[in-house]
């Protein structure tokens, strides 16, 4: 991803974060853009959003953004109409990192690695 992409994505991501959390937070949760990838041409940003549901199941929030992505567009568009020629489309993706790092960490704790024994460690001394 060149330069002008780069920062784009940085923009929208701050930008449809205020969007997100001040009309299109459901009460209860609440919902982050935790990264924004552009592809070269500026025309499609994929918005990877975490949502914390304390007890709930968060695919509705998922899917109510999704139900009101043009508003959301729009909303995007008066903010950044001066940055960008064409404004984006925007496609809304769970991200998942939490989520792999914690399966990575169980796996590492599964791993059986023997400690060195500590004469092993006094004779090398």
């Amino acid at each position: 991803m060149g330069f002008r992409p780069k920062r784009l994505a940085a923009v929208i991501k701050k930008d449809l974060g205020q969007i997100i959390q001040q009309s299109y937070q459901p009460d209860g949760t609440f919902v982050t853009v935790t990264s924004v990838k552009m592809t070269d041409d500026l025309s499609i940003a994929r918005v990877y959003l975490s949502v914390f549901a304390p007890g709930r199941d968060d695919m509705p929030v998922y899917q109510f953004i999704n139900e009101h992505i043009d508003e959301i567009r729009y909303e995007l568009a008066s903010k950044i109409k001066n940055q960008v020629r064409k404004i984006p489309e925007l496609h809304f993706y769970q991200d998942d990192t939490a989520e792999y790092v914690n399966r990575i960490e169980q796996l590492f704790k599964k791993v059986d690695i023997p400690e060195k024994d500590s004469e092993d460690q006094d004779s090398s001394n």
